[in-house]
């Protein structure tokens, strides 16, 4: 879950939407349409859940590309826009696939058989802590400044709140909250990645992502078809829910915050992402009956103004007026 502007969820930095493509979003008040992004993007962890009583991790993962994929390719089928184009454009979009789609999908089903539905919304709010701290080394533009560091800090402080540093992570499953950790890491090293090799690459943000999750598809399938076995039946929700995890979290939901970019500026648009975890953890005490102690909040809201900080950016310097005489 993330946006086109920050290291934070699963999309690449593609080119800025057209402005045909904020258009056809703004049918709805910007406000609106943040919200239902913000509680589509919140209960992907309930329904990662629900998915994974009846299918594999893997199989949920795939489910949930596929049907994002169904849903990009019919927007570009109905604009009548090509996917990308080229070899070598298609060789990035496979290694940008693997670290936004296919293993950090992967790796939050895995960790949510044995962690909260609402642990793993709230490790997935670390991804901007961990991309601060990666693009220091790996892009030349970011710059660290005292509040960045600051913010990295706090972040940290907020992790060790969350899982109850003080009391040996108890009641905590240190795998899988290990699992949730790597998924959140995975989407600030895409984003360097793609930032490198597809920043440049002719074409909508959607044309690139319909076909990264394309690709995801496919490298999903061989990965299910090679460790996992076919499933025997397809329960009515459990199947619903990974439908809903891919068609709405993963397809729809991007499509809605590309027009959010556009019309709001990412700066605004990315905030969605500090609603996430606040959605993801109430929807699992409401609808899954998860314990929520009173570290989980509390830790969460550092988390989330750790990682806001870590986004600022300084604003420009002024120049002082030069006087004469």
């Amino acid at each position: 879950m993330s946006t086109p502007t920050a290291p934070r969820t699963t999309l690449p930095p593609s080119p800025a939407p057209s402005p045909t493509t904020a258009v056809r979003g703004s049918r709805l008040d910007w406000r609106v349409r943040f919200a239902v992004l913000a509680v589509v993007w919140g209960f992907s962890f309930l329904l990662i859940k629900v998915g994974t009583e009846a299918y594999a991790p893997f199989q949920v993962a795939l489910g949930r590309v596929l049907f994002g994929a169904l849903a990009l390719l019919t927007v570009l089928l109905v604009r009548r826009e090509p996917l990308p184009r080229g070899l070598r454009t298609w060789g990035h979009l496979s290694v940008a696939a693997v670290l936004l789609n296919t293993a950090p999908f992967s790796l939050f089903a895995y960790a949510e058989l044995t962690i909260p539905s609402g642990l793993a919304g709230i490790c997935n709010a670390t991804s901007p802590l961990w991309g601060m701290a990666l693009s220091l080394v790996a892009l030349s533009e970011d710059r660290p400044t005292r509040r960045r560091f600051a913010g990295l800090g706090l972040g940290f402080l907020g992790a060790l709140t969350v899982l109850g540093a003080w009391q040996g992570f108890s009641g905590i499953d240190p795998r899988g909250t290990a699992l949730a950790l790597l998924a959140s890491l995975c989407y600030p090293v895409g984003w360097i990645y793609v930032r490198r090799t597809l920043a440049s690459v002719p074409g909508s943000p959607v044309a690139l992502t319909g076909a990264q999750l394309l690709v995801s598809t496919l490298q999903l399938t061989l990965v299910s078809a090679l460790f996992t076995t076919a499933p025997a039946a397809f329960p009515l929700w459990p199947t619903l829910a990974v439908i809903a995890l891919g068609a709405l979290g993963t397809g729809m939901a991007l499509q809605m915050q590309y027009g959010l970019v556009a019309e709001v500026g990412p700066t605004t648009a990315q905030m969605v992402t500090y609603f996430i975890p606040v959605i993801a953890t109430t929807a699992g005490v409401l609808a899954l009956g998860e314990e929520l102690h009173w570290n989980t909040p509390v830790g969460a809201a550092i988390v989330l103004a750790g990682a806001a900080l870590t986004q600022a950016r300084p604003g420009p310097r002024r120049t002082p007026a030069r006087t004469t005489g």
